[in-house]
C-alpha cells in the first residue's frame, strides 16, 4: 500500500532527485516550455511553483532562497525580472501539463510542461471564450429588446423631418394658381355694370329734358 508516500521519488536517490528537479526547473524558466514523461512534470509542478510565488517579492533575501534551489543566475534573474512581472496578478496555478501521448521506445507517458501566461495560443483562446459567455441567450433576448426599442425611438424622430419638407412644395404651387383665375373673371363682369348704369342715367336726364 501507498499510505502517505507524498514524494514520488522517481527512481532516484534524494541527490539525484534534486539535482534533476532543479535542472529540469531552470529549463522551463529559460525556455517557458519543456516536454518530460508525466510523473517528472507533476513531480516538477510541485518543485517550481513555490519558488514563482517566492519571486513576486524582488528582494535580495528572496532571490538567495530561490538560487539556493536552482543553482542557476541566468535562471533566477530570468524569473524576477521576465516572469514575475507577468504572474504578479496570478494567484497560483502558473504552470500547465498537457499529455503529448506514448514515447516510440518503451512506451512511457509523455507531457509537455508550460508557464500559463507565456502560451500566446492559449490566452487568445480565452479571450474569444469570454467573449462567448458574454451572448447567451437570456442576454441575447434583451439586447434584441433594446434593438427593437431604439428603432422605435428613432421613427417618431425621422417623420417630422419629412413634413417640412412637403409643405413649402405645395403652397408656392397653389398661390399662383388661384390668383391669375380670379381676376380676369371679375373684371369683365364689373365693366358692363357701369356702362348700363350710365346709359340709364343718360335716358333719365334725356326724359326730364322733354318734360320741361
Amino acid at each position: 500500500m501507498r499510505h502517505r508516500k507524498t514524494i514520488n521519488h522517481l527512481g532516484r536517490k534524494t541527490g539525484h532527485r534534486k539535482a534533476m528537479l532543479a535542472n529540469m526547473a531552470s529549463s522551463l524558466i529559460l525556455h517557458k516550455r519543456i516536454e518530460t514523461t508525466v510523473a517528472k512534470a507533476k513531480a516538477l509542478r510541485v518543485y517550481v511553483e513555490p519558488l514563482i510565488t517566492k519571486s513576486k517579492l524582488d528582494t535580495t533575501h528572496s532571490r538567495r532562497t530561490v538560487f539556493s534551489y536552482l543553482k542557476d543566475k541566468n535562471a533566477v534573474s530570468e524569473l524576477f525580472r521576465v516572469v514575475a512581472p507577468k504572474i504578479a496578478d496570478r494567484p497560483g496555478g502558473y504552470t500547465r501539463i498537457l499529455k503529448t501521448g506514448f514515447r516510440a521506445g518503451d512506451a512511457a507517458d509523455m507531457a509537455m510542461i508550460e508557464l500559463v501566461d507565456f502560451n500566446e495560443t492559449a490566452l487568445a483562446g480565452s479571450t474569444k471564450k469570454e467573449v462567448k459567455k458574454t451572448t447567451r441567450r437570456g442576454r441575447s433576448k434583451t439586447a434584441k429588446a433594446k434593438a427593437e426599442t431604439e428603432t422605435e425611438t428613432q421613427t417618431p424622430a425621422e417623420k417630422p423631418a419629412e413634413k417640412p419638407a412637403k409643405k413649402p412644395a405645395k403652397k408656392p404651387a397653389e398661390k399662383p394658381a388661384e390668383e391669375p383665375a380670379e381676376e380676369p373673371a371679375e373684371k369683365p363682369a364689373e365693366e358692363p355694370v357701369e356702362e348700363t348704369v350710365t346709359e340709364e342715367k343718360t335716358e333719365e336726364t334725356a326724359a326730364e329734358t322733354e318734360k320741361e
